[in-house]
């Protein structure tokens, strides 16, 4: 699980992108026409989105934004004052620091630790069954070793991520739940800060059927050419840093109001704690940044529950990007944002 939003940039050389520009005539005025429905324009930003065309779907998407028959919740969320929160603040707001940001993934890390059991044993099983010697014993070890390093190397444990990510889908309902709940925080506290999510996975196993690289992994990926624009010219905004800090703590936000402690997203917050580290932060400085970023997604989340639930739902159905901002505009009322 992960975000794909492109901070790692700030500390590694940034590779350019290029970007088609072009004029979308039916597109870029079809959301300012009458008679255009909001569910028209959001099947034209899923077609942009698949042709890869960022811009043209993120125009579409403003040119609706904050509109009464259009995305009223887009950028929309009401947020908390910026400053340095301590930790009995957010405990006063019923959040424990430690159970959010110290993810450990017990139930992936179960199964691993069965799997090590039963080759273990399938090996005893196979030594005393077929006689093998010391010396195959040894080599059949030395190449174990090798797949690992390779995999490590090769495909940054792609394939060792892969399957167990694909066991813990297939026999624990609550890790598939999990996943699924997680994702959906990071889509939701993207749209209503703002950012546009692009696209999902909730399997390792889809990632690959989607990217056809072993090197990706299952996560929410966002139109981030601005950030990567706003990189390139070597400053970075505070609202874009908001913005982007809220989204990686999304997921282990959401797991912390659902479970009372998150197991999955430390990447997240590794790559979060890379961006402050590359921006140059102090320790002082990354923690007011980070606690107020807890904070403001967790009541956020708080307010949004019910279209969080819902958008879940129809995430684990597979769901477009379109059809999923509908559903979440179709589920938070006016008052509440």
């Amino acid at each position: 699980m992960g975000t794909a939003i492109g901070y790692k940039c700030l500390v590694c050389p940034v590779r350019t992108r290029l970007y088609s520009f072009r004029i979308v005539s039916s597109s870029s005025s079809s959301s300012s026409s009458v008679g255009v429905s909001r569910q028209q324009v959001l099947e034209q930003v899923d077609k942009e989105l698949k042709k890869g065309d960022e811009r043209a779907a993120l125009t579409l998407v403003r040119d609706l934004q904050g509109k009464p028959a259009g995305l009223k919740c887009y950028g929309a969320a009401r947020q908390v004052p910026q400053r340095l929160y301590t930790l009995d603040e957010l405990k006063l707001n019923g959040i424990e620091a430690a159970s959010l940001l110290s993810p450990v993934d017990a139930t992936l890390g179960s199964i691993e630790r069965n799997l090590q059991l039963c080759g273990l044993l399938g090996g005893i099983a196979a030594w005393n069954t077929f006689g093998f010697s010391p010396q195959q014993i040894f080599y059949f070890s030395l190449g174990l070793l090798f797949l690992l390093t390779l995999d490590s190397v090769s495909f940054n444990g792609g394939v060792g991520s892969l399957v167990l990510d694909t066991i813990g889908h297939t026999f624990s309902q609550k890790y598939h739940s999990r996943v699924i709940q997680h994702e959906a925080g990071h889509f939701l506290i993207a749209y209503l800060v703002g950012i546009l999510p692009k696209g999902y996975t909730l399997s390792s196993l889809e990632a690959l059927q989607k990217e056809g690289s072993l090197n990706v992994q299952a996560g929410t990926a966002f139109v981030d050419f601005e950030f990567l624009e706003e990189v390139n010219t070597g400053k970075l905004s505070a609202m874009s840093l908001n913005r982007f800090s809220c989204i990686a703590l999304a997921g282990v936000a959401t797991e912390y109001l659902l479970y009372g402690f998150a197991e999955g997203g430390l990447a997240d917050i590794n790559k979060l704690d890379m961006l402050l580290k590359g921006l140059g932060f102090t320790q002082k400085k990354a923690d007011s940044q980070v606690r107020w970023s807890v904070l403001n997604t967790i009541l956020i989340l708080r307010r949004h529950e019910g279209a969080r639930a819902k958008l879940a739902e129809a995430m684990s159905m597979g769901k477009s990007v379109g059809s999923c901002i509908s559903i979440i505009e179709d589920n938070i009322n006016d008052a509440d944002i």
